[in-house]
């Protein structure tokens, strides 16, 4: 039987949470014989090449050893030795529900054109650091309003961890960019929304999210993700997205909008303040306060992300004359 799916799963010294991603995927009740799984480990030292090379499993594995190049150019490899008509993407951190391919797939019958995008949700009893609990209850939010109706998926919400289309789809579109470490999904997704591909939301393909950051990462990747932004925009063709990220801020609390016009490009003032706001968000959240931990934490992450937009787009003044100009124009 023909291989009809690749599931192409990146990995980077993580080989105990890998153990569990492998071992849901051997349950799985799409039938083994029609999809293959490639793990690209992308520069592991912690023994994830060595328990690939001698794992014994039913599955069509297919490990893969590169040097540490970063998740795009992982992907990118693992695309590439593919051989399945579709690829579903998934991170070592995500466990799959047993019928999570089939999710993906009844999605995919009669609509070449579309890219389904499932939830990572949070595991039952998962103790998480304040900060991932705090990007997983932004992610709730996303699914929820999706569920709902609120809004339509987008290319914004294409998040690598679980999603899949049509592997030319990727190919045509020239694969990820590995210029980029961090939202390399998402600049992929505005390359293939400008194909014009649809995004389509499966709640039921369901994948938990064994999340862990340190808090430096994730401030780092709030910084990054402002830069890529602007990065985006004036150099990747996607015009539209610097308005909206400003349009955007316009609608911030209050708070978060006056934390930023006074901090902005005031690192030695605002650093200190972050690891005040750390150890208070870190309070709270032993506390059990968890509304006063994610208002902390939508403060840090959203300065932090604004900063990045700043250092990128020409500092302090540029930013809030672009500003002033959307909001005008609004």
């Amino acid at each position: 039987m023909m291989i009809k799916v690749s599931i192409v799963l990146p990995t980077y010294n993580r080989v105990e949470r890998l153990k569990s991603v492998l071992q849901a995927l051997e349950n799985q009740s799409y039938p083994l014989e029609k999809f293959e799984v490639l793990v690209v480990s992308d520069g592991s030292t912690d023994g994830t090449d060595n328990y690939l090379a001698n794992l014994a499993s039913p599955l069509n594995l297919l490990p893969i050893n590169q040097a540490n190049q970063g998740p795009a150019a992982a992907r990118n490899t693992g695309v590439t030795q593919a051989s399945g008509e579709f690829v579903l993407f998934i991170d070592d951190d995500v466990v799959p529900i047993p019928n999570f391919i089939d999710e993906h797939m009844n999605f995919h019958q009669g609509n070449s054109t579309q890219i389904v995008i499932g939830p990572m949700i949070t595991p039952d009893n998962y103790i998480m650091s304040p900060w991932v609990n705090y990007e997983q209850t932004m992610l709730m939010k996303q699914y929820q309003a999706m569920v709902n109706g609120e809004w339509s998926p987008t290319a914004r919400q294409f998040y690598t961890g679980n999603a899949s289309l049509m592997r030319k789809h990727i190919i045509e579109a020239g694969g990820f960019d590995p210029a980029f470490r961090r939202a390399e999904d998402l600049e992929l997704a505005y390359r293939l929304n400008d194909k014009g591909l649809q995004f389509v939301f499966n709640p039921q393909a369901v994948g938990f999210h064994f999340a862990e950051r340190s808090f430096e990462s994730w401030s780092r990747i709030a910084y990054t993700y402002g830069r890529n932004d602007v990065i985006f925009t004036t150099k990747k063709g996607q015009q539209w997205l610097l308005p909206q990220v400003f349009r955007e801020f316009a609608t911030r609390h209050l708070f978060i909008q006056i934390l930023t016009w006074i901090l902005l490009d005031r690192t030695q003032l605002s650093e200190p303040l972050i690891a005040k706001l750390k150890s208070n968000v870190e309070s709270a959240y032993g506390r059990n306060n968890n509304r006063l931990a994610i208002m902390l934490c939508s403060s840090i992450y959203n300065l932090k992300y604004y900063q990045g937009v700043s250092d990128e787009f020409g500092g302090r003044k540029v930013f809030f004359r672009a500003l002033r100009q959307v909001v005008k124009s609004n």
